[in-house]
């Protein structure tokens, strides 16, 4: 900005506004005199007076007026054929000088829920899981399919279909894929909404044990935990996923088939195209390499095909956020100065 003033000496204001990309209107703000704070708003005339006021707080916290609001006073004291002040004034007095006007129910105070920010930038360090309700023949019935994920690799390292959502449940199977897995303490951390089972007191003491670190999604926040949303939504869109099991058993041999082919063959568009296994276990660069070869011959054989530019496959993922937090601008006038 200084530099613009100083240009602009020699070539105008506006010219040098233009020159350096700064609103004129910006310029101006910046070097205007500052305008001074008005004084205090003088008293009216008529206003009350001390002595009134004090007369006026003293009916309102007399014993026959101090339950009643000041409406139910300003009515009785104009019965009675006396006037002190409006209602307003009074409700002014109580409020600002005294504050003896407040809401007398209890509020209820809402927790603060900070925004989940979770990075992971290889396998097993954020893993997220959800339950969710699988269908049965039986009207009002359903089994619950149990499913934990690996964010950075949409890896499936656990599910299991049960007739109930119950804690004991969870916690068995959070310990067996850690234990399949071979977390060690401090390396994992494990998200999930807020569920009565992803929010029990024996889910968060094995947590402990294991060394996980546990966060929540925020209360009605449903993209909190895209990653699970998004694999039970490619799970029900499933073709083959019927619209009711006939018993547990049927459902377990569907997740069976559905889950091998999801690790292993579903060739998912958030990860470069690869299958979740491959860049789970470290053979996606193999892949990302042959396809780089694959695409090379192609271009060689007929360039003006590609119109002259080298194809490269999807890229590999080199990290996966929950709530990626927002690069803040920089403000305009300071990258010109």
């Amino acid at each position: 900005m200084e530099a613009a003033l100083n240009l602009s000496v020699d070539i105008g204001k506006r010219s040098s506004c233009f020159a350096f990309d700064i609103p004129r209107a910006s310029f101006y703000r910046f070097y205007s005199p500052k305008i001074p704070i008005k004084k205090q708003r003088p008293k009216s005339y008529i206003s009350l007076n001390s002595d009134e006021k004090q007369t006026v707080l003293e009916v309102l916290h007399s014993e026959k007026y101090q339950d009643k609001a000041p409406y139910q006073v300003y009515a009785s004291l104009l019965d009675d054929g006396i006037y002190h002040c409006s209602i307003r004034t009074m409700y002014r007095l109580l409020e600002k000088e005294h504050g003896s006007v407040k809401e007398r129910r209890r509020q209820v105070t809402r927790s603060h829920y900070e925004k989940p920010e979770l990075l992971a930038t290889a396998p097993n360090q954020v893993w997220s899981w959800d339950i969710t309700k699988l269908k049965s023949i039986t009207k009002w019935t359903y089994f619950y399919l149990y499913v934990i994920m690996d964010i950075f690799s949409r890896y499936v390292v656990g599910w299991m279909v049960a007739h109930r959502e119950k804690t004991n449940l969870a916690r068995r199977l959070i310990q067996e894929t850690c234990q399949k897995q071979r977390i060690i303490p401090g390396q994992l951390g494990l998200h999930a909404d807020r569920g009565p089972s992803m929010k029990s007191k024996g889910v968060a003491h094995l947590l402990v044990d294991l060394g996980v670190t546990k966060t929540h999604s925020r209360p009605h926040v449903s993209n909190d935990n895209p990653y699970s949303e998004a694999q039970f939504k490619t799970l029900k869109y499933c073709p083959k996923f019927p619209n009711h099991f006939g018993s547990i058993e049927d459902a377990r041999v569907f997740c069976q088939d559905f889950f091998g082919y999801y690790n292993k063959e579903h060739r998912h568009s958030g990860i470069g195209l690869v299958t979740p296994e491959q860049l789970h276990y470290g053979f996606a660069q193999d892949v990302y390499d042959q396809r780089c070869f694959t695409l090379k011959n192609a271009f060689e054989k007929n360039p003006e095909r590609f119109k002259g530019k080298k194809p490269q496959p999807p890229a590999l993922p080199e990290a996966a956020w929950i709530n990626k937090p927002k690069q803040e601008k920089p403000d305009k006038l300071e990258l010109n100065l």
